[in-house]
């Protein structure tokens, strides 16, 4: 193995610790577990409460400006594209999204035009200043955006990755690296799983399908909310069992997704083209999976002594995310809440699913079968319909099926379409739907033998 200084190694070591602590490690607080970089979302969240809906509105506002601008200012350069390019320069239909983002946010923020944009289930849930997911995510996103660099750039990823990869290769289809990415999702937050495989993906370390099968598969809802969601079906009693359900349920479709459409339909080739390289995961002679991994690492490391780029480059993602992914969440979630609170939509979709609960054995199925597609639109809807479902079976098979599902466009779903990780509206969908069918009788399945 080749020698490095010791600055190399303490390169590596520190920011690579204070990565894991800030991204992976759960702290109490008075509100439950948290891991550090949501705790200091939180804070700032609670520091800017009088004025984070006017900054969003402004935000949005010179995202849809600058969007429509860029259809008409021809590029210099293609090879060569400015931070504006990357963040402006979108196609005509995120263009408009970007434009339906900002209207959207300020008739809320105006208390203007339709009830059904501005209402509290819709558009005003996302928009509250106190808890609203879009208000939220640009302070995560701040420290996101800024902090990401000490779990990617110093050679963290590379360490674990090397080892896990004989692990997440042969059962999930991914690389090793994306070890980290998984854990940070589950014991974090999906949306930081998402904002970490959307940066991978950008930098060439993950292809399009490795990407989709990440952001897809692994950035479930951290530990702290799984919690709220069992506690409001008056079952947190049951915990322990809901999680370990949560889990098994995850891991099998980790490996069943991958295999299927529209997963197994993405190309295996990076952002820039290139076709997959499984001879770099291999290990060179002389090496084991532990020194190879402390090899690679430590280069990773040695590359990345300049700390002023490292803050330069996390201010961009930072903008990046302020300006192209949080009007894509609002525009998106808005619309889909609005069918779940306005329309019979949900309940028409769900109706296929009350043969498949009775089938189940679940009680009530009539009532719990709209909670099975509810959730596309927002993660705690089928929590909050089912509440008052009498059955503890029935409603611990619809909070276990809700987590599971993972694609929900108030939230995740809504982060994917507006970054740059290759998935459609209608493949969330397909995913969403195959997601739920596989669930459910896993689900269903521990809940008989709990109840």
């Amino acid at each position: 193995m080749k020698k490095f200084p010791v600055s190399t190694w303490l390169l590596f070591i520190i920011p690579s610790i204070i990565g894991v602590f800030l991204f992976m490690t759960p702290i109490k607080t008075a509100d439950g577990w948290k891991v550090p970089i949501a705790i200091l979302a939180n804070l700032l969240a609670g520091s800017v409460v009088s004025f984070i809906s006017w900054f969003t509105i402004f935000i949005f506002l010179i995202a849809a400006l600058g969007s429509v601008a860029y259809q008409f200012i021809p590029q210099k350069d293609p090879k060569k594209p400015t931070m504006f390019d990357g963040i402006f320069r979108v196609n005509w239909f995120w263009t408009i999204t970007r434009v339906l983002g900002f209207i959207f946010g300020l008739m809320v923020v105006m208390d203007f035009g339709p009830s059904a944009i501005r209402n509290e289930g819709t558009g005003g849930l996302l928009m509250n200043p106190d808890d609203g997911l879009v208000t939220f995510l640009f302070t995560i996103f701040l420290f996101a955006g800024l902090l990401l660099p000490f779990l990617t750039e110093f050679g963290l990823l590379e360490f674990f990755g090397t080892m896990m990869v004989k692990i997440m290769r042969p059962l999930f289809k991914i690389p090793g690296r994306s070890s980290i990415d998984a854990l940070a999702s589950w014991i974090g937050d999906g949306t930081i799983g998402v904002l970490l495989t959307n940066r991978q993906y950008e930098e060439g370390n993950y292809t399009q399908k490795e990407a989709s099968i990440i952001a897809t598969s692994f950035s479930i809802v951290s530990i702290t909310f799984c919690i709220v969601v069992i506690d409001a079906v008056d079952l947190g009693r049951y915990f322990i069992p809901f999680y370990g359900s949560v889990v098994l349920c995850g891991l099998v479709l980790a490996f069943i997704m991958p295999r299927i459409y529209p997963l197994s339909k993405k190309k295996n080739t990076y952002i820039n083209g290139q076709e997959i390289d499984l001879e770099r995961e291999k290990l060179p002679k002389g090496y084991n999976m532990f020194t190879h991994g402390l090899e690679n690492a430590l280069k990773t490391a040695e590359r990345n002594r300049k700390f002023s780029k490292f803050f330069v480059d996390g201010f961009k993602n930072v903008l990046d995310m302020w300006f192209g992914v949080a009007p894509i969440v609002m525009a998106f979630g808005t619309i889909a809440l609005m069918l779940a609170e306005f329309t019979g939509v949900f309940t028409f979709l769900g109706k296929p699913f009350e043969p498949i609960l009775t089938v189940l054995g679940l009680p009530e199925a009539s009532e719990a079968a709209q909670t099975m597609v509810v959730g596309f639109a927002d993660m705690f809807l089928p929590t909050i319909i089912g509440a008052g479902i009498e059955s503890d079976l029935t409603r611990f098979v619809i909070a276990g099926v809700s987590v599971s599902q993972l694609i929900y466009m108030s939230e995740v779903g809504g982060l994917i379409l507006g970054t740059k990780i290759p998935l459609n509206f209608f493949e969330l969908i397909i995913i969403f739907l195959l997601r739920t069918l596989i669930s459910l009788p896993i689900i269903a399945g521990i809940g008989h033998l709990i109840f």
